[in-house]
C-alpha cells in the first residue's frame, strides 16, 4: 500500500525513501531508449559488464550494466574506446541512491556510414596528388634527433626506443604524447606533428600505435590530422601497425612501418651492420690499394731489368761505333760533292775564259773605238782622219785612220 504524501514543506519534509521513490517512478517512466557514445570504461566481473559510456562532442558520463544474461547476446568483440549505439533503460537504485543505465542492445555505429566517408575522403585525398609517390621524401641516413608521438607509456613507445637503443645506442628522441584513441586523439597527435615539424633539430618523425580495431584507428584518418602529415616538411613514418585496415595516414606518410619495431629499425640504422660494412670498404680498400701497388713495383722491376737502365752506358757504346761510320760517311760524301763542285768550277771558268773579250785580245785581236765609244762594224763607220782608240790584250793606243783599205770582200 503507498502512502501518498502532501508537498514536502520545512514543516512536512519527505523522508529520503519518498524522494528516492519518486525519483525513481520518474526515471522509470522514461522508459527505454537509444543513446550513442564512446566505450570509455568497460570491466567484467561475476559475468557481467560494468561500464562508462561517454559523450562523443561533450563532457558527459553515463554508467551502464550488461547482465550476463545480454553479455552473450551482444558482439563478441565489444571494448574500450569503441563508438557504439545501446538501448538502455536508467536504473535508479533506490537503496545506493545510484543512477545506471541497464543496457539490453549494443552495436559497433555505423560501421557502413563510416566507411563509406572514408572512401569518399581517400578519393579525394587521392585525387589531389596526396599519396602520389612523387611527394614522398627520403629519410636521412643517421637522424641527428627523431620526434616521436606516441601514447605515453605505451608499448609502441617502449618497442620504438628499445629497438633504436640497440641499434644505434646514442640515439636522440624528442618524444610528445598524446592521446592515441578517443576524441582528442586526432587534435592532439595534428599538434604534435605542428610542433615537431617546427623544431629544427627534429630531422624525422614517427607517429606510434600498437595496433588496433578499425574504429580505434578512425583518429589516423581524420582530415585535419591527414593533411597536416601531408604539409610536413619533415619526413614522416607512419607506425600504426595494422595491416586489414590501413588508415589514411598510412598513405600520405614518407614510408609506411608494419609495427613500431618495424619504424625503429627503418629509420635507426643497425650500428654493427655499419661497422661491418665499413670493415668491409676498409678491407677492400686495402686490397685494392696492395694490388695497385704490387703491380706498380712489378712495372718498375720490369723497367729497371731493361738494358737500357740495367746499364744505360751500353746504349752508347752500341750506337759509338753506328755513330762513327755515320759520321765517316758523312764525310766522305761532303768531300765527294766538294770534289765535284770543283771540278764544275773549273768546267766553267775554262768556259768563261774561252768565251770572254779578253781571251780574243789575247789571241791578237783588238778593239776599235769611235771617239764616241761605239765600235766600227764596216768600213763605212770609219772615215779618214778618224782617232780610234784601240784596245789590245794589255792596254791601248790611239791611232788615226788615213785611207781605210778594204779587206776581204768589196761590199764590206
Amino acid at each position: 500500500m503507498t502512502i501518498d504524501h502532501g508537498p514536502s514543506t520545512v514543516d512536512a519534509p519527505w523522508p529520503v525513501a519518498v524522494l528516492s521513490t519518486k525519483i525513481k517512478g520518474w526515471i522509470d517512466r522514461l522508459g527505454a531508449v537509444w543513446v550513442e557514445g564512446e566505450i570509455t570504461q568497460w570491466g567484467v566481473s561475476g559475468g557481467n559488464v560494468y561500464g562508462k559510456l561517454k559523450d562523443l562532442s561533450v563532457d558527459a558520463t553515463v554508467g551502464f550494466t550488461v547482465w550476463s544474461s545480454v553479455k552473450t547476446k551482444l558482439p563478441a568483440n565489444l571494448k574500450q574506446g569503441d563508438r557504439v549505439i545501446a538501448l538502455v533503460k536508467p536504473n535508479y537504485w533506490v537503496k545506493g541512491g545510484t543512477l545506471t543505465m541497464q543496457v539490453f542492445e549494443m552495436r559497433h555505429v555505423g560501421l557502413g556510414d563510416l566507411l563509406e566517408r572514408l572512401e569518399r575522403l581517400r578519393q579525394q585525398l587521392r585525387a589531389e596528388g596526396l599519396f602520389d609517390a612523387s611527394r614522398k621524401r627520403r629519410l636521412p641516413f643517421l637522424p641527428g634527433r627523431i620526434g616521436l608521438i606516441t601514447g605515453k607509456d605505451s608499448d609502441a613507445e617502449k618497442d620504438v626506443l628499445r629497438n633504436a637503443q640497440l641499434r644505434w645506442p646514442s640515439v636522440d628522441f624528442r618524444i610528445v604524447h598524446t592521446a592515441v584513441q578517443g576524441d582528442r586523439a586526432a587534435r592532439e597527435v595534428t599538434a604534435a606533428i605542428l610542433e615537431l615539424d617546427a623544431d629544427q633539430s627534429v630531422d624525422v618523425i614517427i607517429v606510434a600505435r600498437g595496433g588496433g580495431d578499425f574504429q580505434n584507428l578512425l583518429v589516423f584518418s581524420d582530415e585535419e590530422l591527414v593533411r597536416a602529415a601531408s604539409a610536413c616538411s619533415t619526413p614522416l613514418v607512419s607506425a600504426i601497425g595494422h595491416e586489414a585496415d590501413r588508415p589514411l595516414l598510412d598513405e600520405v606518410a614518407d614510408l609506411r612501418a608494419s609495427t613500431p619495431t618495424d619504424a625503429a629499425k627503418r629509420v635507426v640504422p643497425d650500428i654493427a651492420e655499419e661497422s661491418a660494412r665499413v670493415q668491409q670498404v676498409r678491407s677492400r680498400m686495402g686490397m685494392r690499394l696492395t694490388s695497385l701497388l704490387t703491380r706498380e713495383i712489378d712495372r718498375l722491376e720490369q723497367l729497371r731489368s731493361r738494358p737500357a737502365l740495367a746499364n744505360p752506358v751500353s746504349l752508347i757504346d752500341s750506337r759509338a761505333e753506328e755513330l762513327s761510320r755515320y759520321v765517316g760517311r758523312s764525310s766522305e760524301l761532303v768531300w765527294r760533292r766538294l770534289d765535284r763542285a770543283a771540278d764544275r768550277i773549273d768546267d766553267v771558268r775554262n768556259q768563261l775564259r774561252a768565251l770572254s773579250p779578253q781571251g780574243t785580245l789575247a789571241r791578237g785581236y783588238s778593239i776599235a773605238q769611235l771617239p764616241d765609244g761605239s765600235i766600227p762594224r764596216s768600213r763605212a763607220d770609219v772615215a779618214p782622219g778618224t782617232h780610234l782608240l784601240l784596245t789590245l790584250a794589255v792596254g791601248a793606243v790611239t791611232t788615226t785612220v788615213d785611207d781605210p783599205q778594204p779587206t776581204g770582200r768589196a761590199d764590206q
